[in-house]
């Protein structure tokens, strides 16, 4: 049988969007996912995203599969990229700008802009070192500037989960960072059971940050919408930036905002359709 897809990306961070909205089962195995997302022999991703059907009165459930073959919380990118997909699939039909998206890290809610862009209530931050995971520090407390070794080195890290776990350590000079050697070895630290996200940043301004990210599953990746938003939060709890402001990433800028409001994390960015096929 044949699977139609559309491949997007959000500021480089691309995917592979199946519509999956008959059946609550995906339609591709993560065996199948690493081959479509091969960049040589496959159509080349970050991951494969399923649009299935809503869950506990959401619109929609989000899955995707990363090209690994893992299978991640959720993906501040790709939820982006997945409000676009389904406003195309809903064509005139769509009758609202937002969705209520189930994932494995919540519900998330993507709001499609006037201009294109898409802002995603990416819901509260989870702090305590239960929630991430790590035993870096006991269960019930956060995890803020807290010592850790890697590679023979320490670093200075902070743990945020955004529906998904990371790790964000501020360095002065982003680009002297060797992200294809120390990645690994903070992805698969003991410390982090189910293996960790890690944003390095450089502080340019309070209100601009600078990002590269090793992702759990993916490896480098050209953006991090999650950890774009981890990122903020741990600038804020650390004192280095404001709650408002601008991540740049290798893909492109990110607006983050951590409302003094409600104290959940909005992220705003694009998501671009590339092209569609079948498989």
């Amino acid at each position: 049988m044949a699977i139609e897809f559309t491949k997007y990306h959000g500021l480089g961070n691309d995917f592979i969007l199946i519509d999956n909205r008959s059946s609550s089962v995906p339609v591709v195995t993560p065996e199948q996912a690493i081959n479509l997302c091969d960049r040589h022999f496959g159509i080349g991703a970050d991951g494969v995203i399923f649009a299935l059907p809503g869950e506990n009165g959401t619109d929609y459930t989000m899955r995707i599969f990363n090209s690994d073959g893992s299978e991640p919380e959720m993906c501040g990118n790709g939820i982006r990229c997945l409000a676009g997909f389904l406003a195309d699939l809903e064509g005139e039909s769509r009758n609202k700008d937002s969705y209520r998206i189930h994932t494995l890290g919540g519900v998330m809610i993507p709001q499609i802009l006037p201009n294109g862009q898409v802002k995603v209530d990416m819901g509260l931050p989870r702090l305590l070192a239960g929630e991430i995971p790590t035993t870096l520090t006991p269960n019930e407390e956060k995890v803020i500037s807290q010592p850790l070794e890697v590679a023979g080195q320490t670093w200075d890290v902070t743990c945020v989960n955004m529906g998904n776990p990371h790790c964000i350590t501020f360095v002065e000079d982003i680009a002297a960072i060797e992200l294809e050697t120390i990645g690994p070895k903070f992805e698969h630290h003991p410390v982090f059971p189910q293996r960790i996200n890690t944003e390095f940043i450089q502080v340019v301004r309070r209100d601009y940050l600078k990002m590269r990210v090793w992702e759990r599953g993916a490896g480098i990746t050209l953006a991090c919408g999650t950890g774009a938003c981890a990122s903020l939060v741990a600038g804020v709890l650390t004192g280095k930036c404001d709650h408002i402001a601008t991540v740049e990433l290798p893909g492109g800028p990110l607006e983050i905002e951590w409302s003094e409001v409600d104290q959940r994390v909005y992220m705003t960015g694009p998501a671009e359709k590339v092209f569609t096929g079948k498989l």
